[in-house]
């Protein structure tokens, strides 16, 4: 038979992709949205090196170890818990029945529609000293004073540890379920049948073998408490990315702020190689034949009530909790909802994240395409390296496009007042563009991966055939492409969209004076002990969260995604 030439012959994409009419102009798009993604951790760097006034002797011997050990407590803290809790949330949800454990699978889920610090707001406000337990506890007791009884401090580095793991122990648990789900069977009845029992089977047979998703998602929650400032602010934790403020702010120095987010890149990076090299010499495989799902056991009513009651303390602590606080203060405080500057935050939110999902859901499709089509090397092995900006904490990124675009907004102001006589003023620095821009660099690794993934899934025929009736580059990705891929699209649109209503440190380095968000309003408000007025825009950034907690409940509920 002869071979079909437009079939695709294994290793010779780069070779094919040379010759796709217009694929040097993909090439260059790609290399030009890599370039800027890349921009700010370029400038950080250069500035950290080149410091107008260089500070860092005076951070090192005063600030600096203080901030460092802060932040590795609250890392490594957080990233311990939030590994207990998701681990052990999904192997009794994978592996045993009790009453609504279906239920508890997806509610365990919903956490993450909550920005950690909204918890923060609401832990504070129950239990602090004139919250409900504190005062039902003077009220029961006989107490009159704090004088009368001990009380842990509730603005501490282990409350925020509590927190963030709240907030953030999802993120193993999704990553756990899904590695328990994939082993087999057999495993487990090869264990009992040697002897072990509920705990010798997880820790001799499921937590090995579940190791690295752990330690992903670990990693995930360890680099999110690296950028997280709310929480830490609120609770008086000095650690680097409140430093990366105060040095910046207070102190006005540039180059000292850009030194501390160096130092935050450090670290993120030594994260992100940790997890990979504890995963180096790790190999787990299935045998040839598929494996046979694991059968949950059903728990006795004692041993039911049990698991139940551990499920629904991180979904207590880290949802219902929360909800309730805000809800509370929400009902109490009717007039909070039309109070003045509520409506334009909400604008301005929309503004600003329905902007960046557009340009980044738009320049990771480009770059994605561009990559597939090119068959240099360069943007293939730039690709990869775009996603850093996910792992760059919002305080790094916004030293990094704050720094060298006032300079740029300052020279074409000047050229512009120099040719026309007409102050233009700061055209992106001055404006929501640069948040615009921060969001777009933050939250790019989210939309890549969804598209690359979802063009990976479009057979290579159909736009070979496409070429062949004489459709371009561009025509191909617009008619055969796009249709096929309008699901991942619109879910990376939704993704960027969500995370930006979230994003609180960039959005307060980067905004114009007097430009306030959904997620700086809450913030301003609960700073000032305001949680009534706080709650509005508290619950308007849920409810956002929740949407992407549903597409992510869906996707999993889809065939095969167990």
């Amino acid at each position: 038979m002869t071979q079909d030439s437009s079939a695709p012959i294994p290793g010779s994409t780069a070779l094919r992709a040379r010759h796709v009419t217009g694929s040097g102009l993909w090439s260059l798009a790609a290399l030009g949205i890599a370039a800027l993604v890349l921009l700010p951790i370029l400038s950080v760097v250069t500035i950290a090196f080149h410091p107008s006034e260089n500070i860092w002797p005076h951070l090192l011997s005063s600030t600096l170890p203080r901030y460092l050990a802060n932040t590795a407590v609250l890392t490594l803290g957080a990233g311990a818990l939030s590994a207990a809790v998701g681990a052990g949330a999904a192997w009794l949800i994978t592996m045993y029945r009790f009453p609504l454990s279906r239920l508890m699978e997806w509610l365990l889920l919903m956490p993450l529609a909550i920005p950690a610090y909204v918890g923060a707001y609401a832990l504070v406000d129950f239990l602090e000293y004139s919250g409900p337990v504190q005062s039902a506890l003077r009220e029961a007791m006989g107490w009159s004073s704090a004088r009368d009884y001990w009380f842990p401090d509730v603005r501490s580095r282990l409350m925020a540890i509590v927190v963030l793991s709240a907030a953030l122990y999802p993120y193993v648990y999704m990553l756990a379920r899904a590695a328990f789900r994939e082993q087999s069977a057999g495993s487990y009845e090869v264990a009992r049948a040697l002897g072990a029992g509920p705990v010798g089977l997880f820790l001799r047979v499921g937590l090995p073998l579940a190791r690295p998703a752990i330690a992903a998602g670990s990693a995930i929650v360890m680099m999110e408490t690296v950028n997280d400032f709310g929480v830490v602010d609120f609770f008086g934790v000095q650690t680097l990315t409140t430093g990366i403020f105060s040095v910046w702010l207070e102190s006005m120095n540039a180059g000292g702020a850009a030194q501390i987010a160096c130092v935050i890149l450090t670290i993120i990076l030594m994260l992100v190689a940790l997890e990979k090299v504890s995963r180096r010499h790790s190999r787990y495989y299935h045998s040839a034949r598929q494996p046979r799902p694991i059968a949950r056991v059903q728990l006795k009513s004692g041993a039911g009530l049990l698991a139940l009651g551990l499920c629904l303390v991180p979904f207590a602590v880290g949802f219902v909790l929360p909800v309730a606080v805000i809800g509370a203060h929400a009902l109490d405080n009717p007039e909070a909802w039309v109070s003045k500057g509520l409506g334009r935050a909400f604008v301005n939110t929309l503004t600003v994240s329905g902007g960046a999902a557009l340009v980044t859901v738009f320049g990771a499709l480009l770059m994605v395409y561009g990559v597939r089509l090119t068959g240099r090397r360069l943007p293939r092995v730039l690709l990869p390296a775009t996603t850093i900006g996910y792992a760059a904490p919002g305080a790094v990124l916004a030293v990094g496009i704050l720094i060298p675009m006032a300079a740029f907004d300052h020279l074409v102001a000047d050229a512009v007042l120099a040719l026309t006589g007409v102050d233009p003023g700061l055209l992106i620095t001055g404006s929501a563009a640069a948040i615009v821009f921060a969001y777009s660099v933050r939250f790019f690794a989210i939309a890549q991966g969804a598209l690359d993934t979802a063009f990976g899934r479009v057979s290579p025929s159909l736009p070979m055939a496409a070429r062949s009736l004489g459709r371009t580059a561009g025509g191909s990705l617009r008619e055969v492409y796009l249709p096929l891929m309008k699901g991942s699209v619109g879910t990376a649109l939704l993704l960027v969209f969500v995370d930006g209503v979230k994003e609180l440190p960039a959005t307060l380095l980067l905004r114009p004076f007097n430009y306030d968000t959904l997620a700086t309003r809450v913030h301003e408000k609960a700073s000032l002990e305001n949680l009534g007025d706080a709650s509005p825009p508290a619950l308007l950034v849920i409810g956002v969260g929740l949407l992407a907690v549903g597409l992510m409940a869906r996707a999993q509920m889809r065939p095969g995604a167990r």
